[in-house]
């Protein structure tokens, strides 16, 4: 360790600042230790059970004030009972309904909230990402309300999406009434969401993935224990409510041969192009809607013609069409119905939703995917009979494997196509397939469906999770060793001939503070010394507060967030078993260093194997590049 020793003359005279000062005082300033989970992950954990069930009663309130008002709008009949528009007899009427609902819809987004407009996603995940999860209570009332009118009079919507946003409005209400964290209202708001899919479709393990990939945007233990435990509960709730049935009904399917396969994830690059053309359509709609010399109060009704006209032609088209999904899975539908159902419901669906209306998009993009993989399934299995390819699964890869090219969640759209459908022979073909769509939006597209909006609106979403780098790699890797040290009795006037002396160390920006006995007293800056009127003053008595440390096993990451906690720029590094003996220095330089091993990780192409490498040697010194054509030679 070097040191500054100039004679301490004021050694007499000097007086601590502070009695906290005292070596023999074990007062350091540590970095506080981190846990995967500790104590509040209980009370986090029971708050979002308790919002679990509060999410299973607002779907059951949601599905059954959508059947209420499609049974009004459609039946002329006061009924709670499960109705389908698509078997409505108001002829003409059906022109007129979308457009009232539309109407409602509007007023309630320009004199209510107008976070009502869109699917929800997207809404929920701004909230978590700029505004610390909150979430206007007046949300938890009036997203769900809007959906159930725009679906109940017609609108070709899904009302997962409401459900979701309900459920994490839900999460975020109790989140804001508690004193809780903002990452614990995050994770409230997650299991809310969760929950409320889980309840929809009894689909827990999808409705988790779904949380990560869009909402947590973060894998650990503290937010993915309540968020599983909320939509276990949720799926519980719906098993004790006698609905144990698949969400999708769908006859038990064959593994898949080797050439089936290869055209799954073939169908799924096909899918993964028209999400990406879907998001387009959907954004460009919206835009000349933005270009509209109206109010955007007016542009859902406008949207709900196209709904009307659209659903005069094809009933079908008309609602959530759960239905519509059982039918393509079951091969039920011929192929000209095919074709109509998926052209249709896209114009629909796709007029409605960029007109700013309120409604989900998991149903509609599961029925115009699912009808897509089916017509190509149908028309493969008639070509090439011998591929061995069933239009059935290919419905199912069609369905998940365009939600996974326009949302990104690939992890769970395949597990949510398997929870949905249990159809465990329809997994390998799910994988291939999903992936294979992910791929191909992600190379066509920088944005998906549901990070766009946000992104037009200059935000920049995260799209990917890696491991912290920090977390990976210990201080004593990367601390600088010895230390420079500062002699607690020596004059300031001393301590300023070193910095001025050009010396060895003399050009650091922070010196620890030791005395005679090498005890870590402090940490002084060149600002601290050179700013100072010396006059009779020692080293010691500049010291105004306790050292912060941290320990040589300590991560980069615990090092970074105790600096930020402290205050400082650097950090003596000192021993577990020694905590008063400085061994190194870490500055804020060194953790910006420590990321250079991850980006040439990334950048560096390399050969690995031995003998790969002794070529690549023998190559360069004979003056020869990688493909053995003459190159420039060693330098």
């Amino acid at each position: 360790m070097s040191s500054v020793n100039a004679p301490n003359t004021a050694a007499g005279e000097s007086i601590p600042v502070a009695p906290s000062m005292s070596p023999t005082l074990e007062d350091l300033r540590v970095p506080a230790p981190r846990a995967a989970v500790d104590g509040r992950i209980v009370l986090v954990s029971g708050l979002a059970i308790a919002i679990a069930g509060a999410a299973f009663l607002a779907a059951e309130l949601l599905t059954a004030l959508i059947a209420v008002i499609t049974n009004l709008a459609f039946f002329g009949r006061l009924s709670a009972a499960p109705a389908s528009p698509a078997d409505h007899h108001a002829g003409a009427l059906v022109l007129v309904i979308p457009i009232a609902g539309a109407l409602v819809v509007g007023l309630m987004a320009r004199y209510g909230s107008q976070a009502i407009r869109g699917h929800g996603i997207p809404e929920a995940m701004e909230q978590v990402l700029f505004n610390q999860s909150r979430i206007p209570p007046r949300m938890t009332l009036l997203k769900p309300l809007s959906a159930a009118i725009a679906i109940g009079t017609g609108g070709p919507f899904g009302a997962e999406g409401p459900i979701i946003a309900t459920g994490g409005a839900l999460g975020s209400l109790v989140g804001q009434l508690l004193r809780i964290t903002a990452d614990e209202r995050k994770t409230l708001l997650a299991a809310g969401a969760a929950a409320g899919m889980s309840a929809t479709f009894g689909s827990p393990v999808a409705a988790v993935l779904l949380a990560i990939e869009l909402l947590l945007f973060e894998y650990r233990p503290r937010s993915v224990i309540p968020v599983a435990l909320a939509a276990a509960t949720a799926a519980a709730a719906r098993l004790a409510a006698g609905e144990t049935a698949p969400a999708f009904e769908m006859p038990a399917v064959a593994p898949s041969t080797g050439p089936a396969l290869a055209f799954y994830i073939a169908l799924g690059a096909a899918l993964g192009v028209a999400a990406m053309g879907a998001t387009r359509a959907i954004y460009a709609i919206e835009e000349a809607f933005e270009r509209l010399p109206l109010h955007w109060m007016w542009w859902p009704a406008i949207g709900a013609v196209a709904i009307g006209a659209v659903g005069y032609v094809a009933p079908r088209t008309l609602g959530v069409g759960y239905d519509n999904i059982g039918d393509i899975l079951s091969g039920r539908l011929a192929l000209a119905a095919l074709v109509s159902l998926s052209v249709l419901k896209f114009v629909s669906w796709s007029i409605a939703l960029g007109s700013g209306t309120s409604g989900g998009t998991l149903a509609p993009l599961f029925t115009i995917g699912g009808g897509l993989g089916a017509i190509l399934g149908l028309s493969a299995a008639a070509l090439f009979p011998w591929l061995g390819v069933d239009a059935r699964v290919a419905a199912l890869v069609g369905m998940a494997a365009i939600f996974a090219g326009a949302s990104r969640a690939l992890l769970a759209s395949v597990v949510f196509a398997f929870e949905t459908t249990r159809q465990p022979m329809g997994l390998l073909p799910l994988l291939g397939g999903c992936s294979a769509a992910f791929l191909v939006s992600s190379l066509l597209m920088r944005h998906s469906i549901m990070t766009e909006k946000l992104a037009r609106r200059g935000a920049r979403v995260m799209v990917e999770y890696a491991a912290d780098h920090l977390a990976q790699i210990l201080v004593r890797d990367v601390a600088s060793r010895p230390a420079v040290t500062l002699a607690a009795d020596d004059t300031v006037e001393a301590a300023r001939a070193f910095l001025l002396s050009r010396a060895e160390g003399s050009r650091h920006q922070g010196f620890p503070v030791v005395d005679r006995g090498g005890e870590l007293l402090g940490v002084l800056t060149q600002r601290d010394l050179l700013t100072e009127q010396p006059g009779a003053l020692s080293v010691r008595d500049l010291l105004r507060r306790p050292p912060a440390v941290v320990f040589e096993d300590s991560s980069l990451r615990e090092a970074a967030d105790h600096m930020v906690t402290e205050g400082v720029g650097r950090l003596p590094v000192v021993s577990r078993e020694a905590p008063r003996k400085v061994i190194g220095m870490l500055t804020r330089s060194d953790l910006l260093d420590a990321h250079r091993s991850r980006i040439e990780a990334g950048q560096r192409r390399e050969l690995a194997f031995a003998a790969a490498r002794r070529f690549g040697d023998r190559a360069a010194a004979a003056g020869l590049t990688a493909d053995g054509s003459a190159g420039r030679g060693p330098r």
